[in-house]
């Protein structure tokens, strides 16, 4: 019997499944709102409750620890500055999983996941402002 198995695999080696949830977590961060397979989302939700909580911790050697984690010093300083004191006074479930359907071509299960005080301005706001700069310089 496999009782503990611990994680998914989903498929992947190690540092494949390092550098994914690496990339998933600073997108989250960033938009504060994505979707992705269900499977993905649930492991998802492990990694990023440990982020959100070195971001209420504050200090150095937590914002040492999330660096090594994300790959983009953007996605730290959010998490820092922004996501750490928006959760300081909640106990954990700072983001929830929401299902969302079947994948058109493979009917694989899709879910959002997103931050439970999220601001919805975030989500595209980096595409926004790079349209804007384009425009400006257009003109």
């Amino acid at each position: 019997m496999r009782h503990g198995s611990g994680y998914r695999r989903l498929n992947r080696t190690h540092e494949h499944r390092k550098a994914m949830f690496s990339n998933l977590a600073g997108s989250l961060i960033e938009h504060e709102q994505i979707k992705t397979t269900l499977p993905k989302a649930k492991d998802l939700r492990r990694v990023i409750e440990k982020l959100v909580t070195l971001g209420k911790r504050g200090d150095l050697h937590a914002r040492r620890q999330a660096a090594a984690a994300l790959k983009q010093d953007a996605h730290v300083k959010k998490l820092f500055e922004v996501l750490g004191p928006r959760y300081a006074e909640r106990q954990g479930g700072y983001v929830r999983v929401l299902k969302a359907g079947f994948r058109y071509g493979d009917m694989a299960p899709m879910a959002i996941i997103e931050f439970v005080d999220r601001d919805p301005e975030a989500k595209g706001a980096a595409d926004r402002a790079r349209l804007a700069a384009e425009e400006a310089a257009a003109e």
